[in-house]
Parts: C-alpha cells; structure tokens; sequence
C-alpha cells in the first residue's frame, strides 16, 4: 500500500474524500501523500485510487532539466516496478498516459481522494455466495 521508504512512517488508508497533500516525511527519502494538517503521517493508496488536484500537477526535472507540468489535475494510483523490491513502486498515472512516480512530484500540491478501488473478488468468494450476495459486490 505504501511504498517501502515509507515503512518507518505512521500511515493509514486512504478514504474517499481525505484531502492530500504531496509530503516528505522524516526519516525517509522518498515522498508521498499526507492529510492536509497531519504532515506526519503517511496515507497509503491501494491501486486504482483515483485523484483529483487543485491544479495543473508539477513533477521535479532531473539534474539538467528544470521542474515541469503535467498537463493533468486527475491521476489514478498504480503500482510500477514490483518486481524490484528496491526501487520506488508508487506511482500516478494520467489521462495522457504518462506515469509517474510519487517521490517525483513537487512537495506541496493538493489532492483529493475521489474514489477507491472497488473490492476484488475471487472466484472461490463468488462460487460458494448465493446469487443476491453476488449481486451486492
């Protein structure tokens, strides 16, 4: 749920309509989101969480190149890299298709939960429910 720079950090899931903040937490490297007025603690996103920003999103360049729009205020959470235990696996993807990790988007900009991810379901839940339960998922 939260990337594996952030396992030192207080956390908790996300809910809809939490208001986030892009945040760097301390003792670690890595950015992530926070509750707007709880700079301390981490909110994790399952993938498929889906975000609405105050504004265009801003992402750092690298060493030669400046900082840079995205052209986008929505996104959906997603994970990346997973099979790299070391490496970054949070990440944003866009509209435009662009995906981008969460430790590179400028600290201080504002987001809001629009919708989780629904439940997965596994066949074994779906074959021993009876129909109207079905029909509720």
């Amino acid at each position: 749920m939260c990337d594996y720079s952030l396992e030192c950090v207080a956390s908790r899931p996300a809910e809809v309509g939490d208001k986030l903040v892009t945040s760097r937490f301390l003792h670690s490297f890595t950015r992530g989101f926070s509750v707007v007025g709880e700079p301390d603690v981490a909110i994790c996103l399952l993938p498929g969480t889906e975000l609405a920003f105050d504004a265009d999103v801003r992402c750092n360049g690298k060493l030669d190149r400046p900082a840079f729009a995205l052209g986008s205020t929505t996104a959906r959470f997603r994970h990346i890299n997973e099979s790299e235990p070391h490496r970054h696996h949070d990440a944003l993807e866009f509209a435009n298709g662009m995906v981008v990790l969460l430790t590179q988007l400028n600290e201080g900009q504002r987001a809001t939960v629009l919708q989780l991810p629904a439940k997965a379901v596994t066949s074994g839940e779906v074959a021993g429910a009876k129909w109207d339960e079905v029909a509720e998922i």
